[in-house]
Parts: C-alpha cells; structure tokens; sequence
C-alpha cells in the first residue's frame, strides 16, 4: 500500500500557501477580511497663484509620497499651456511646471488623491552627513541659544527630550531668552537652528492638517529629528511627538515647498475633501497606485473582473457538492450540475430559477418520453433534446413576457447543454429505476443547489472569493481531505441501524 505521507504533505502545503497569500493580500494591500467595512480617500488641491513678468517660467513644488498611514493613488495637473513633470530628486518628489513665456497673473493647481492606508509606511532615508551642517549665532543671540541649550541638556537624557525640552522653553511666554530669538527667527527656525547648532540632525518639514471641507489653507511647519534609526516629528506650537492620523506630510525635502523663477508674488493654498469608498474600490486603487510584479484580479479590465467575481464562487459550490456526496450522501444527478444551476439562480433568484427549472426539466422529460419511441442514436437524441430546451426557454421566456412577469425573462441564464444532459440522464433514469430514484436524485440536485445558492450570494463568501486568491487553494486542500474519506456517509447510519443493535 503507497505511503499517504505525500498526500497529507500536498494538503498541508496547500492550506499554508493559502493561509500565507491571504495574509500577504491583507497587510500587504489593506484588504479587510470582513466585507462592508468602509476606507476613506482624501483629494488634496494645491493652489499656485504667482504674477509673470514676461518671461520663461518655471515653477517647482514639493509633492507629497506615500507616507506611515497614507498612500498616494493618483496625481494630476491643471495647467494650461505649460508643460508638466513629475520628478524624483535627491530632496524628494516635486511637481514642476514650464513654459516659454509667460504675462500677468497665473494661476496653475495640483490635485492629488490620498488613500487612509494602515498598512502604508515610508522608506526611512537616514541623513546624508555625519553631523549636521555647522551653524552660528552672533552677538546676543549666541548668548541666549548657550542659555536655552544649557537648561535643555540639565532637564533631558537624549537628543528627543532635549527637543521636547527646547520646545517647552519657546512657548514659555515669560522665557526671555527665546523671545530674544524668535525677533528675528519664526518659532521653527529658531528650534532647527539651535538643533543644528547642537550637532543634532533635523529638518523642517511642510504638513497639512486633513479637514473635511476645508477650504484655503496653508501649510503648517514642524520639525523632524533623528533618533539614529528613524524621524520623530514634533508640533512646536504643542510640543506633541508623533504624527496624528490626520495630519499628512506633504513637503518633506526641508528645501523649499514652493520656487518660481521667472515669476513674483507667488503663493500656494490647499484646499481638501474626504469621501468614502468599498474596500474593494480602495484595493483597486491601490493595485492602480502598485502595479509592480501585482497579480491581482482587481488589476483586470472590469468587464473580467465581473467575469471572475461569480468564477471564483464555482470551487464554493464544488466543497459543499463534495461534502454533500460523500459525508452526507446526499443523491444528486450528476456531479457539478448542481453547481451551474446554483450559478443560473445567482442569475435568474431563488424562486424564479426553481420555478423555471421545473417547468424545463418537467417539459422536457415528457417531450423525451416521445423521442424514446423512435429509436434514435445518442448522438441524435442528444441533439434533438438541446434544441428542444431552447424552444422550451424560448417559449416560457415569451409568455412571460407577455403576461408581464419580467422575472422570467431571466431564465436564459439557465445552462442549455447541463439541462439538456439532465434530462436525458433522467430519462433513462426513470426507464431503468423508475420514478422515485428520479424524483430522488432530482430533488437532491434541486436542495444541493438551493444550498449552493444561499453559500454563493453570501456576502462574506463573495468578499473572501473574490478578493483572497489563497482561498482557493484552502478549498482544493479540503476537497482532497473529503475525498480520502471512505466511512459510513450519515445516510447510511439509519440504514445500518440494526446491525449497530445487534
């Protein structure tokens, strides 16, 4: 007898596979495991208003990345006569407009589209240097920034709380050192500069408070500083560490958020809405946003999408078909016809599929009942049969319509080839068994399909079907566990009840 290690090995391997894609599908594209939870995208309008001074133009802007909570999932420009770019460089992304001539006010707009992503997380770009570029103060001012650096040190333990320290101090109305500084340095500059002077790496960066509806709005800075192994942001108005769910880092290059040569009197507002959306339209975005080595079905046109939305129901159908047979031992006619007429009821609904298979199957049974008569070959009465189903849909499909049931002109759907062999198998059914094992194994089929169709426009099932291929292989590996069962099915425990007594 062949060993069955193999066998439990191929089923062990197969849940693993699945279980592992469908985690990777989950964390890797945010997609939820239960359907109707809802994600939020975020539309982001910058506004770049300038004067021209009748000549070459060109207009450089940071442009936000995919960022801890954020993924960027699409970009675009509104900008008559100018040419448009998006650049990688080595301060980060930015947007730049050009045009050879340009007079008078300008007004050019980027529009970005933002995805809320839990999953989405930033690549950590450590410094460029060693030690921050040297800074100095002169006068008074080096006088004060040793006072405040000074009492820093004294009430911290590393280069974060002396941060926090320093921020303390700046919005300490009565601190008179920090008021000296900030005469001339806006409250962030003067942070940066004493960081900087410290020997500590940080950079100011551009950040949006996200605000549904909110309208004209400027960018807020605050300070990043490296802990050695990634940025902590810090709001110098609060001293709060961490960046808050809805706040976005638009300009992270600690460069300039906005340069226009050939241009004066520039300036950018931003105004932003939010919208919900399906998971699966967030996951669509994302495959969009992430099209490298992606397998996914959302990366098809839509029509093939629909096409495999109801496909990838059919192994559903195929495990409760398996389960059905050899646990249960339930009768049907056939293997898989249950599962196509389930498909068909996806299509026509509960009733009127029932309905329409009967008057179908009943229809075409007696109309086969002639054909016997005459002695005809398979092949022959095979094809005789098909063309019989399709006049018999094509009638009741008219008469419905005629007496206004719209509903039954869904029965089209129904699987002409699956029918046609179904009733012929139970025609010779009934010559060679009689009535009641037609009547059984039909009625099995009909329950075995009913069941199918409730497991198939389910919810739940549609959402993991479709959107976690790994389920598949889950399904595969417990058909093959059914089909390696060879016990008693529990239609035959009444029937072995007495031996079991005796």
């Amino acid at each position: 007898m062949p060993s069955r290690v193999p066998f439990y090995f191929l089923i062990s391997l197969l849940i693993v596979a699945g279980l592992t894609l469908s985690w990777l599908r989950h964390d890797s594209y945010g997609v939820p495991w239960t359907p109707g939870e809802r994600s939020q995208v975020w539309d982001v309008e910058a506004r770049i208003q300038f004067d021209a001074v009748n000549k070459p133009v060109k207009v450089s802007m940071a442009a936000p990345q995919t960022q801890t909570g954020f993924t960027i999932v699409d970009e675009s420009a509104s900008s008559p006569g100018y040419g448009i770019a998006y650049l990688t460089t080595e301060h980060g992304r930015r947007a730049e407009w050009t045009i050879r001539q340009a007079d008078g006010p300008q007004t050019l707009y980027y529009k970005t589209q933002i995805l809320v992503d839990p999953q989405a997380s930033a690549t950590v770009e450590p410094p460029k240097t060693e030690k921050p570029e040297a800074v100095t103060f002169e006068g008074p001012h080096e006088a004060a920034a040793i006072s405040l650096l000074e009492q820093a040190r004294q009430r911290s333990s590393n280069d974060i709380t002396l941060t926090r320290e320093l921020i303390k101090q700046f919005n300490d109305k009565d601190n008179q050192n920090a008021s000296l500084l900030l005469n001339d340095l806006t409250k962030v500059q003067a942070i940066s500069k004493l960081l900087s002077f410290e020997s500590i790496h940080n950079k100011v960066v551009g950040t949006l408070w996200l605000e549904d509806g909110r309208r004209r709005q400027s960018v807020q800075h605050m300070i990043e500083v490296w802990n050695g192994e990634r940025w902590k942001l810090f709001n110098p108005e609060t001293g709060e560490q961490g960046q808050p769910s809805n706040l976005l880092l638009w300009d992270e290059t600690n460069v300039s958020l906005l340069d226009v040569v050939g241009g004066k009197n520039s300036q950018i507002h931003f105004s932003m809405i939010a919208q919900e959306i399906s998971p699966a339209a967030a996951t669509d975005k994302k495959v969009e946003a992430d099209n490298l080595l992606n397998f996914s079905i959302h990366s098809l046109p839509l029509e093939e999408q629909s096409m495999f939305k109801t496909i990838m129901l059919i192994p559903i159908g195929a495990l409760i078909v398996v389960f059905l047979r050899i646990i249960i031992g339930l009768k049907t006619s056939g293997t898989f016809m249950p599962v196509l007429i389930a498909v068909a009821f996806v299509q026509t609904q509960l009733v009127t599929g029932i309905v329409g298979f009967l008057l179908i199957v009943g229809t075409g049974l007696i109309i086969r009942s002639y054909l016997s008569k005459l002695n005809l070959l398979l092949v022959a009465r095979i094809s005789a049969v098909i063309i019989t189903v399709i006049m018999i849909i094509s009638l009741f499909t008219i008469v419905a319509f005629k007496i206004g049931l719209t509903a039954g002109l869904s029965i089209t759907f129904f699987p002409m080839i699956i029918l046609s062999w179904t009733v012929e198998r139970m025609s010779i059914l009934w010559e060679e068994e009689g009535w009641k094992e037609v009547a059984t194994q039909g009625g099995g089929s009909l329950l075995t399909a009913v069941i199918i169709y409730i497991a198939m426009t389910n919810p739940f099932v549609q959402h993991l079907t479709f959107n976690f291929i790994g389920i598949q292989l889950i399904i595969l590996a417990l058909i093959l566990m059914l089909g390696n069962y060879t016990g008693y099915r529990l239609s035959e425990l009444r029937r072995f009840k007495p031996l079991a007594e005796d």
